[in-house]
Protein backbone atom coordinates (compact mmCIF):
# COMPACT_ATOMS: atom_id res chain seq x y z
CA UNK A 1 0.00 0.00 0.00
CA UNK A 2 2.80 2.07 0.99
CA UNK A 3 4.30 1.94 -2.53
CA UNK A 4 1.08 2.86 -4.38
CA UNK A 5 0.91 5.58 -2.61
CA UNK A 6 4.75 6.99 -2.98
CA UNK A 7 4.11 5.66 -7.17
CA UNK A 8 1.04 8.41 -7.18
CA UNK A 9 2.87 10.72 -5.30
CA UNK A 10 5.68 10.90 -7.77
CA UNK A 11 3.18 10.68 -10.40
CA UNK A 12 1.26 13.68 -9.95
CA UNK A 13 4.65 15.56 -8.67
CA UNK A 14 6.36 14.86 -12.46
CA UNK A 15 2.95 16.41 -14.11
CA UNK A 16 3.92 20.00 -12.07
CA UNK A 17 7.26 19.20 -12.84
CA UNK A 18 9.03 22.40 -14.75
CA UNK A 19 10.89 20.80 -17.42
CA UNK A 20 13.08 22.74 -19.72
CA UNK A 21 10.61 23.44 -23.40
CA UNK A 22 12.82 21.53 -25.96
CA UNK A 23 12.97 23.46 -29.93
CA UNK A 24 10.96 20.98 -31.38
CA UNK A 25 8.30 21.61 -28.67
CA UNK A 26 8.90 25.31 -29.63
CA UNK A 27 8.59 24.60 -33.05
CA UNK A 28 5.06 22.99 -33.37
CA UNK A 29 3.14 25.67 -31.22
CA UNK A 30 4.15 28.38 -33.37
CA UNK A 31 3.30 25.87 -36.01
CA UNK A 32 -0.03 25.74 -34.45
CA UNK A 33 0.04 29.39 -33.61
CA UNK A 34 0.70 30.35 -37.42
CA UNK A 35 -2.65 28.06 -38.45
CA UNK A 36 -4.81 28.40 -35.67
CA UNK A 37 -6.91 31.56 -36.63
CA UNK A 38 -7.50 30.61 -40.14
CA UNK A 39 -8.66 26.84 -38.94
CA UNK A 40 -10.98 28.87 -36.39
CA UNK A 41 -12.20 30.94 -38.87
CA UNK A 42 -13.00 28.38 -41.73
CA UNK A 43 -14.55 26.40 -39.23
CA UNK A 44 -16.75 29.41 -37.81
CA UNK A 45 -17.82 30.78 -41.22
CA UNK A 46 -18.45 27.32 -42.82
CA UNK A 47 -21.32 26.24 -39.95
CA UNK A 48 -22.79 29.73 -40.34
CA UNK A 49 -22.16 28.94 -44.30
CA UNK A 50 -23.82 25.76 -43.87
CA UNK A 51 -26.87 27.22 -41.30
CA UNK A 52 -27.63 29.85 -43.71
CA UNK A 53 -28.09 27.25 -46.54
CA UNK A 54 -30.29 25.02 -44.39
CA UNK A 55 -32.41 27.97 -43.23
CA UNK A 56 -32.94 28.68 -46.93
CA UNK A 57 -34.14 25.16 -47.50
CA UNK A 58 -36.26 25.36 -44.51
CA UNK A 59 -38.05 27.99 -45.62
CA UNK A 60 -38.30 26.91 -49.61
CA UNK A 61 -39.78 24.20 -48.29
CA UNK A 62 -42.26 25.53 -45.90
CA UNK A 63 -40.91 23.98 -42.80
CA UNK A 64 -40.35 27.53 -41.58
CA UNK A 65 -42.63 30.55 -42.58
CA UNK A 66 -45.00 28.47 -44.05
CA UNK A 67 -47.81 31.32 -43.52
CA UNK A 68 -45.62 34.23 -45.19
CA UNK A 69 -45.96 35.04 -48.73
CA UNK A 70 -42.47 35.68 -49.70
CA UNK A 71 -41.21 32.14 -47.56
CA UNK A 72 -40.48 30.74 -51.09
CA UNK A 73 -38.15 34.09 -52.28
CA UNK A 74 -36.63 34.83 -48.66
CA UNK A 75 -35.56 31.15 -48.60
CA UNK A 76 -33.44 31.09 -52.13
CA UNK A 77 -32.10 34.60 -50.94
CA UNK A 78 -30.99 33.05 -47.89
CA UNK A 79 -29.86 29.74 -49.35
CA UNK A 80 -27.90 31.69 -51.98
CA UNK A 81 -25.86 33.58 -49.09
CA UNK A 82 -25.53 30.51 -47.35
CA UNK A 83 -23.86 28.82 -50.55
CA UNK A 84 -21.62 31.43 -51.42
CA UNK A 85 -20.66 31.72 -48.08
CA UNK A 86 -19.42 27.59 -48.03
CA UNK A 87 -17.69 28.48 -51.59
CA UNK A 88 -15.66 31.19 -50.52
CA UNK A 89 -14.84 29.24 -47.09
CA UNK A 90 -11.86 27.59 -48.43
CA UNK A 91 -10.29 29.97 -50.97
CA UNK A 92 -10.49 32.07 -47.87
CA UNK A 93 -8.84 30.07 -45.50
CA UNK A 94 -6.14 29.39 -47.77
CA UNK A 95 -5.43 33.31 -47.75
CA UNK A 96 -5.76 33.59 -43.82
CA UNK A 97 -3.35 30.32 -44.02
CA UNK A 98 -0.98 31.91 -46.33
CA UNK A 99 -0.71 35.51 -44.14
CA UNK A 100 -0.28 33.04 -40.64
CA UNK A 101 3.08 31.04 -42.38
CA UNK A 102 4.42 34.53 -43.69
CA UNK A 103 3.89 36.21 -40.36
CA UNK A 104 5.84 33.09 -38.12
CA UNK A 105 8.02 31.92 -41.71
CA UNK A 106 11.05 33.64 -40.26
CA UNK A 107 10.64 32.49 -36.64
CA UNK A 108 10.12 28.83 -37.91
CA UNK A 109 12.73 28.45 -40.48
CA UNK A 110 15.24 29.93 -37.81
CA UNK A 111 13.99 27.12 -35.31
CA UNK A 112 13.95 24.24 -37.72
CA UNK A 113 17.41 24.96 -38.61
CA UNK A 114 18.70 25.86 -35.05
CA UNK A 115 17.05 22.15 -34.59
CA UNK A 116 18.72 20.93 -37.70
CA UNK A 117 22.24 21.85 -37.23
CA UNK A 118 21.77 20.16 -33.40
CA UNK A 119 20.95 17.32 -35.28
CA UNK A 120 24.21 16.55 -36.68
Amino acid sequence: MKNLDVAYAERIAAEYDQKPASKLVALKKLDKKAKLPAEIFAYTFGVVGALLLGVGMCLCMGQIGAGLAFAMPLGVAVGVVGIAAVAVNYPLYQKLLAAGRKKYAFEIMELAKEIKAGES
